[in-house]
């Protein structure tokens, strides 16, 4: 690198005052720092090595095209149409600067877009530009919350993805952070997988700033107590946040219809690759009221005639009051952006439409319940919390005898991903799978999954 030029270092170092590089990281104890050599791999020298040492470690992963995956827990897979990844693509919405009018070639109109399109879907009229992840959403939702209740605590299901649970405590629970907020956990109901109402009546108090609850669960349970979920929160003057999939929306119920104040969840489902390293996209959405969207940490997108007749322009809302106009005085720091994916899920959308949503829905419950019942008759497995899910479903290896580690390096040996562990997290579900199937999955393979997994268990 042109800076790594011994000049060039001591000129920058007289530039700063400093007497040597050593003297940059002084603050850092000496117990943190690295000792002796990295052990890496020789420098390569050309392009040509680059190319082939990229490609020789590529090869060395495993996908989901050339292996039949039923993996699901938080990246799902679902059909992208051609026509989302041809969008994206354009340069008017992959090179321009996302902030200045200048760089602005339709992307603030397909924001507002999928803003809209994504508030039908839901039945709520105020939606921001994604945030990171699922998790970060659930986050900001809920410190929003705090901030308009004056309350500092949460109450979230305990059967709550794991990963999602760890962004939320990120988010809220720090000592040192401003609104910091305390989460607990409420039990689920071992026969039926959803919250336990009894214990959410108990821990509901006058501190409790929101409920947060998901319908379809981590678990693919559907809420059926959904309204009673979010009347007990408010009967405490709580708010009630749920978190959805919005694939879902066309079978299920809108977070709105039962009362939820915020609704927070993934758009990966929305024309979205499944991928790694990087955020996948979640959305905060809530009526379109001021004592809500005064809270909102996310650029949000309105319309408005211009001076023009007729004529009618797009731009960004209440920019003050994010950390991209205001920095640490702002409502939250909303973190990486993944403003792209709401391309993809505008494009996604505006295919399906509402009778999409709706075919679309009904075929992963067929196939999904397909699945569950041609694997609950397997020997030594069960199905559990069969009545009513979505997409996802517990499957149990207890009678078999075998763990879920047996079970899926079983499948792996014949190139199929069986479903994620459950045995660490909910060790109450016993040797336990999440399984996940969409409209990607065909009859045939759902009936491969069972017979291989007779082979597995024998």
């Amino acid at each position: 690198m042109a800076n790594s030029v011994p000049a060039i270092k001591q000129e920058m170092l007289e530039a700063i005052g400093a007497s040597d590089i050593e003297e940059l990281f002084a603050q850092i104890p000496p117990r943190h720092r690295l000792r002796g050599e990295l052990p890496l791999p020789p420098a390569l020298t050309s392009e040509i090595e680059l190319h082939r040492g990229l490609r020789q470690t590529l090869a060395r992963n495993e996908t989901c095209e050339e292996n039949l995956s039923f993996l699901g827990a938080g990246c799902w897979q679902h059909h992208v149409p051609a026509i989302c990844d041809e969008i994206v693509r354009r340069s008017e919405f992959v090179t321009p600067v996302w902030g200045t009018p200048s760089s602005d070639y339709g992307r603030n109109q397909a924001w507002f877009e999928f803003c809209s399109q994504l508030g039908e879907l839901l039945a709520l009229d105020f939606v921001g530009l994604p945030v990171y992840s699922w998790g970060c959403a659930a986050g900001h939702a809920i410190r929003m919350a705090s901030r308009m209740t004056g309350r500092h605590e949460v109450l979230v299901a305990r059967s709550l993805d794991p990963e999602r649970l760890a962004v939320i405590r990120t988010f809220c629970e720090p000592r040192a952070m401003a609104g910091h907020v305390d989460v607990t956990l409420v039990d689920f109901d071992a026969a039926n997988g959803r919250i336990d109402l009894d214990d959410l009546r108990a821990k509901l108090g006058d501190d409790t700033a929101a409920v947060y609850f998901e319908t379809p669960s981590y678990l693919g349970t559907i809420e059926a107590d959904a309204a009673e979920v979010t009347r007990l929160a408010h009967d405490h003057g709580a708010e009630a946040i749920a978190g959805v999939d919005p694939i879902s929306l066309g079978v299920l119920a809108p977070p709105a219809d039962y009362g939820a104040d915020i609704a927070v969840g993934t758009i990966q489902p929305l024309g979205v690759h499944m991928n790694c390293g990087g955020g996948v996209g979640g959305f905060i959405a809530s009526r379109d009221d001021e004592q809500y969207a005064r809270e909102y940490p996310t650029l949000n997108l309105s319309i408005c005639d211009t001076v023009v007749p007729g004529e009618r322009g797009f731009g960004i809302a209440l920019f003050h009051q994010t950390s991209y106009g205001l920095r640490e005085e702002g409502n939250d720091w909303t973190g990486n952006s993944t403003y792209l994916w709401s391309i993809a899920a505008a494009a996604y959308m505006s295919l399906l439409g509402p009778q999409g949503f709706a075919d679309l829905g009904e075929l992963i419950v067929q196939r999904s319940h397909y699945a569950a019942t041609l694997l609950d008759d397997v020997d030594g497995v069960r199905v559990f919390f069969p009545d009513g899910f979505f997409k996802e479903f517990v499957v149990n290896f207890d009678d078999g005898g075998k763990t879920v580690a047996d079970v899926n390096r079983g499948l792996r040996e014949r190139r199929i991903f069986g479903g994620k562990d459950l045995s660490r997290e909910l060790p109450e579900l016993g040797q336990s799978a999440l399984y996940c199937v969409t409209e990607v999955h065909t009859a045939a393979d759902v009936e491969r999954l069972a017979t291989t997994l007779e082979e597995v268990i024998a």
